[in-house]
């Protein structure tokens, strides 16, 4: 999974954050760090051993024209002896005269999942991004850029490595809806598109984010997240879906 709809979800929560810092020039920092330890087993002689952790950090910094953003995340889990999910990514993304009602952005991106035999996935890209609406609690904007990307897969049934490198459109629409001070909304849709030439067929990727942020404090917030993707047509035999929903605590500084 490449995280787009993740990604741009964190971003929309920086942003909601300066918005209602009401500043021109800040810097904003979010970071999640999680460990999990389980030992528990139906017999003695068949222990059950589970280990993981999980971190993540969103910065962010406006000046009076543009923003520069770096956001990573990774997440481990170890059952026995086995790894059982093994996935994270690193996003860089520059967002020129943000302020205007057309504006410019460029990306970077390295991402890995070692469970589905993604590793890594390289891809680098810019688009324009139109805002379509402004008003005191919502925002909607459209972007419409390219990207080209690189992907490193290991096939699940025969240990092949398959490598392929592709064009691509990216185009998203995000909103934000403030329900009140305390309450935040926001949602983004991305759709990609790239043409496999080796087979002649395009390939399409569909993915989201939807967020529900619940202010409790200066520094605490409440999160609930859900994110998906879906690809047509993988380039090795793996789940087309996939989604994952989180809820927890966001500190910010």
């Amino acid at each position: 999974m490449s995280q787009p709809g993740e990604v741009s979800g964190q971003i929309l929560n920086i942003e909601r954050e300066r918005m209602q810092r009401d500043t021109t020039k800040a810097w904003m920092v979010n970071g999640t760090i999680g460990l999990r330890l389980y030992n528990r087993s139906a017999a003695a002689d068949s222990p059950v051993d589970m280990f993981g952790y999980n971190a993540g950090i969103n910065a962010v910094y406006f000046s009076e024209r543009h923003s520069y953003a770096a956001i990573g995340h990774l997440d481990y889990l170890k059952i026995n002896e086995n790894d059982f999910l093994n996935f994270g990514y690193m996003h860089l993304r520059s967002h020129f005269l943000y302020q205007n009602n057309i504006s410019l952005e460029i990306f970077a991106q390295v991402s890995y999942d070692n469970f589905r035999g993604l590793d890594p996935r390289a891809l680098a890209g810019a688009g324009i991004r139109k805002r379509l609406l402004d008003t005191k609690r919502s925002t909607l904007h459209l972007g419409v850029g390219a990207l080209a990307e690189g992907e490193w897969w290991e096939h699940p049934e025969t240990g092949e490595s398959v490598n392929v490198r592709y064009i691509k459109t990216t185009n998203y629409l995000s909103f934000r809806y403030s329900v009140n001070d305390f309450v935040d909304f926001n949602a983004i849709g991305y759709y990609q598109l790239g043409y496999d030439r080796d087979l002649s067929v395009p390939r399409h990727r569909t993915s989201g984010n939807i967020n529900l942020n619940t202010k409790l404090s200066r520094y605490f917030s409440w999160t609930n997240s859900f994110e998906f993707s879906y690809e047509d047509k993988p380039i090795v035999p793996i789940t087309r879906f996939i989604f994952h929903f989180k809820t927890g605590l966001t500190i910010s500084i």
